[in-house]
């Protein structure tokens, strides 16, 4: 049996003290504290479908040949035997050991400290750590990442409320169908065979008033939303959260509304979200064929450990055929960060993710009459996030798209958004929170307007699209609106502006849905769809 007496440093896991954040003091050392400990692959990397005709592998199989070895499970569970830790699951798909103890053997074992913290922000108290994270040199090769020592809030809702300001000006705003329709998405498509996953890291929705939304758009039937925790989280109404939960449902229901919606509450934290993530991808129960992501963070505020972590479920969301749709954010160009630099948000940027950024939609009937970048920063109201990289290089579906350097660094980054939607609060979406009708926007919205198309999509291909994003780069116009005016510049950077194709703001262009379908039909064989 290993001793686990020598010891190593786990690459990425430096921690720097919380910001806009003061110590209230140390943790009780008898606090219960639960850590996922991510494991490497016991094979090589998963293949991704990336054209024509897919074949995806299951999640049976994928756990066989992709997940963790049964001798790096025991040999975190050894460790924990060793530690006086409660293995509390094992999963080989998921790749990871989630282990419970006192916050006392927590940092023995992992050779941490830990201050409790409150937020100067929501008054929310919480567990940090700084510097690294120590492991046993037996296991240095076999863990990824440890999350959960640190449990700070890592990402923040993408959803913008209409502010008075805005309302005042009796603006246009609409249905999650009308925006469907400008869009053009296929009809006679519901979604009917699609369960569709959403990821929530606070609040919580009313069973009546989903049931009072979608009665009142007359909708042919109600989508089946089912509420899943993960790590302990749970369908919480009562915080500002809700808006986003809300909005996330009500989009995708009254749209896909013959599909299946599950919804994975999970705790704002590097090791909930991560979880969440990989509890959707491989659920082998619902057997999602899409997830959407309306939460992030700064690429900057991750610990490497927990990018490379998350990044790697997105991966295994790809090779199962998971299409993956996640909001990039409602603070322009620096991402809100401030510090007179570029920044991307997380997880939009990662290569695995269909990032979602935003656009100001107005229509004259039901045609689309102007669509810009969404930028409302002058007023204070937000504006679409979009950028390069710094963490992720340029992916190869990228290679082609004119993704500039890094303005700040040089590097040859990821360049999110890939495409867009109506996200401008001012032209936003009707839906209804806690008995309160309200007109909400934010790239939050587009994460699940575009699920809910993947959705229509899978219901008439018969098959999950999957990792769309090298399907759709090279189609250039044909499958969508080109955005080619305005900016994301909120902070005076000089950075960055629309033009024709691909844009640092605006991707792709929003969607043409009915030729988009009719696009990938072509490349995976099959006839053209309907009208």
């Amino acid at each position: 049996m290993p001793t686990f007496d020598a010891r190593t440093t786990l690459p990425g896991s430096e921690a720097i003290p919380p910001t806009q954040a003061q110590q209230v003091g140390p943790i009780q050392s008898s606090e219960r504290v639960s850590v996922t400990v991510f494991l490497r692959r016991k094979g090589p990397e998963p293949p991704i479908p990336a054209n024509g005709s897919q074949t995806f592998l299951s999640r049976e199989r994928f756990g066989q040949e992709y997940g963790a070895s049964n001798a790096d499970i025991h040999l975190v569970e050894q460790f924990a035997h060793a530690y006086h830790l409660t293995v509390v699951e094992a999963s080989a798909p998921k790749r990871r050991v989630i282990l419970s103890g006192t916050a006392a053997d927590m940092e023995r074992a992992f050779q941490t400290s830990f201050i409790r913290y409150k937020s100067d922000l929501t008054g929310q108290q919480f567990r940090a750590r700084t510097g690294s994270i120590s492991i046993p040199i037996e296991m240095k090769d076999a863990v990824v990442a440890v999350l959960g020592l640190d449990n700070r809030p890592i990402a923040r809702a993408h959803f913008r409320r209409i502010s008075p300001r805005a309302a005042a000006a009796q603006p246009a705003n609409y249905t999650p169908p009308q925006v469907a329709a400008f869009y053009n998405y296929p009809t006679g498509l519901t979604g009917s065979g699609q369960t569709v996953a959403i990821i929530e890291l606070g609040g919580g929705y009313s069973t009546s008033d989903l049931n009072t939304y979608f009665s009142g758009l007359n909708l042919p039937q109600q989508p089946t939303v089912t509420a899943v925790s993960v790590d302990g989280g749970t369908n919480s109404p009562g915080s500002s959260a809700d808006a986003e939960v809300m909005l996330d449902i009500e989009v995708i229901g009254s749209i896909a509304y013959g599909s299946n919606i599950a919804v994975y509450f999970a705790p704002n934290t590097d090791q909930g979200f991560v979880d969440a993530i990989t509890d959707a991808a491989h659920d082998t129960a619902r057997k999602p064929s899409v997830i959407s992501i309306s939460w992030g963070g700064p690429e900057d505020s991750w610990t490497q450990q927990s990018q490379t972590a998350m990044n790697s479920a997105l991966q295994d969301a790809a090779a199962l055929g998971v299409t993956v749709t996640v909001a990039s954010g409602d603070n322009g160009s620096d991402d809100g960060v401030g510090d007179g630099a570029l920044h991307t948000d997380f997880p939009a940027c990662s290569p695995y993710s269909l990032a979602c950024g935003g656009t100001t939609l107005e229509a004259s009937g039901s045609t689309i009459s102007s669509e810009v970048v969404w930028n409302e920063s002058a007023n204070n109201e937000g504006a679409t996030g979009g950028g390069v990289s710094k963490v992720f290089a340029l992916p190869s579906y990228q290679s082609s798209a004119g993704v500039p350097a890094n303005p700040n660094t040089g590097f040859a980054g990821r360049g999110t958004p890939d495409v867009a939607g109506n996200a401008d609060p001012v032209t936003g979406y009707q839906i209804l929170v806690n008995g309160q009708s309200e007109i909400v926007g934010g790239t939050s919205a587009v994460a699940p307007l575009w699920a809910a198309l993947v959705a229509l999509f899978n219901q008439q291909l018969g098959t999950p699209v999957g990792f769309l994003n090298p399907k759709i780069y090279p189609l250039g116009e044909s499958g969508f609106h080109d955005i080619t005016s305005g900016n994301n510049d909120d902070a005076g950077l000089g950075y960055y502006t629309a033009g024709p194709g691909w844009d640092p703001c605006s991707g792709l262009g929003s969607p043409s849905g009915t030729a988009l379908l009719n696009a990938l039909q072509s490349a995976s064989g099959g006839g053209s769809s309907g009208s």
